[in-house]
């Protein structure tokens, strides 16, 4: 039978619906979720030793949560995620602004309702996916936003005294009522209005311009909060944070590969893109350090965070810019070069927070440090380490490749060319498939122009060889060329 089909309040009590609260549904429906082995957070990763089983603890117990991390760390979805652990559908006096429970109405118009009509009363229905409120924190909200004002406009049409509580306006949270209320950044409420809140967790009282209403709300509360030592926009009051049952830490992903599964998942590209350009999995590592070294970076204030959304624009950029060059030479298919990196400068500038020293260096300059510092990162796990000392006449594996720079002038990598010159420049320098034959012989023929370029950038970064950009491309020397042909 589908449920949805009862109407009225008595065809609901022949019926075998029974009433619970938000938190009973929520805690029930996790116990089935656990006993199947269903995952409750589909579609999180990297939690699942960490924060999920702390908020499984406390949807257990019964608590409302305060998510406390930094930007980026999926506190929101994860409380949008919680709507999958209610029931499919509920019943609610129909007309009721607060979704009163037909069993256990608490606002007069539902109770009043009820009082006429008796098993007649008309019956509606709420899906799962509407008993989700949220609320972004700003300076600017107000205890009307939240928890309601009288409205005079409604005592004029009804005739009614403001001394009569039906002239009352009911806010956001009142009108959750048996729903997933969520308040993001809540440091950034002020701390009158966060008083506010004290009895609606505690004892379900709510006052409007001196009417004392004892509504028994029945709702789920989440905040989400940077923690308080990392922001100067405010803090949690106190006896808030008293009532609150829940406090779980979130964080980043701890592995490059969690991190890759996370951007792969929520990075938008279409499938034109898809089957026209290709990734080599060396570039998608790459892509990923630069989030983690921008979280270790002098350059970026660690107290802001790098969300994980750097990774996620940055791998579409990376995308866009094969992407761009393909239809600009006509190849139907194309690969991701080391050299489409520049295209994720953008991506990166708007993510990140500078500190002084990064302000005074710029954001972009501090956007190319990211990318050096991966690709310094990644290389050992690829090639022999670069010693920053050797002695005098002791051979180092890439000697025959400066030697072949040294030799010759140079060379030039320019942004937009095509594949067929792309692939032939990099064939001319003969070393570099020997240091890939030899050190990564596994790697996939697909993935070797992009080694090999890789090789080249690394070796600068660790001094090696020198890069100059000009307006069309990357000229890649000996360390010393310009010292030679200065002289």
């Amino acid at each position: 039978m589908d449920i949805t089909t009862i109407k009225t309040l008595g065809e609901l009590k022949a019926s075998d619906w029974t009433s619970r609260s938000i938190k009973d549904e929520l805690r029930s429906n996790l116990i089935k979720n656990i006993e199947q082995d269903v995952n409750s957070f589909e579609g999180i990763h990297g939690y699942e030793n960490s924060v999920i089983p702390e908020l499984e603890r406390a949807i257990l117990s019964k608590h409302n949560i305060n998510l406390l991390g930094l930007r980026g760390q999926a506190k929101t979805r994860l409380a949008r995620l919680m709507t999958g652990l209610l029931d499919e559908y509920i019943p609610y006096v129909q007309g009721s602004e607060i979704h009163d429970d037909p069993y256990h109405p608490i606002s007069r118009t539902a109770r009043e309702l009820i009082g006429e009509q008796g098993y007649q009363t008309p019956i509606a229905w709420l899906h799962r996916d509407d008993r989700f409120f949220e609320k972004l924190a700003t300076p600017d909200v107000t205890v009307a936003d939240l928890i309601g004002d009288i409205d005079p406009i409604k005592a004029a049409r009804l005739k009614l005294s403001y001394a009569d509580d039906r002239v009352i306006h009911y806010g956001m949270i009142p009108r959750a009522n048996r729903c997933i209320f969520v308040i993001n950044e809540l440091p950034d409420l002020q701390a009158r209005i966060q008083v506010a809140l004290f009895n609606i967790l505690q004892e379900g009282d709510i006052q409007i311009r001196g009417f004392k209403l004892r509504l028994s709300l029945d709702m789920q509360f989440i905040f989400t909060a940077n923690p308080e030592d990392y922001t100067n926009r405010g803090s949690i009051v106190t006896p808030l944070k008293d009532r609150i049952g829940s406090q779980i830490l979130t964080h980043y992903p701890t592995s490059i590969d969690i991190a890759k599964t996370i951007t792969q998942q929520e990075a938008k590209s279409d499938e034109r893109t898809q089957e026209k350009v290709y990734v080599p999995e060396l570039a998608k590592d790459l892509l990923e350090q630069i989030s983690f070294s921008a979280r270790e970076s002098e350059y970026v204030d660690e107290k802001s965070g790098v969300s994980a959304r750097l990774s996620i624009t940055a791998y579409e950029n990376l995308l866009s810019a094969a992407e761009r060059r393909a239809l600009m030479n006509g190849d139907q298919k194309t690969k991701v070069r080391f050299s489409d990196f520049i295209g994720v400068i953008p991506a990166v500038t708007g993510k990140i927070e500078l500190v002084y020293e990064g302000e005074q260096e710029g954001a972009a300059f501090v956007a190319q440090e990211l990318i050096g510092a991966a690709t310094k990162t990644l290389f050992p796990q690829y090639f022999p380490e670069i010693k920053k000392l050797v002695k005098a006449n002791e051979e180092t594996p890439y000697d025959k490749l400066i030697e072949w720079f040294f030799q010759n002038d140079g060379l030039e990598l320019l942004d937009e060319l095509n594949e067929a010159d792309y692939i032939a420049l990099l064939e001319q320098v003969e070393p570099l498939e020997d240091l890939v034959q030899k050190y990564q012989p596994e790697t996939l023929a697909i993935d070797r122009d992009f080694m090999k370029e890789f090789i080249l950038w690394s070796l600068v970064e660790f001094d090696k060889l020198s890069k100059k950009r000009f307006t069309q491309g990357y000229q890649f020397n000996d360390l010393y060329s310009d010292f030679v042909k200065g002289i």
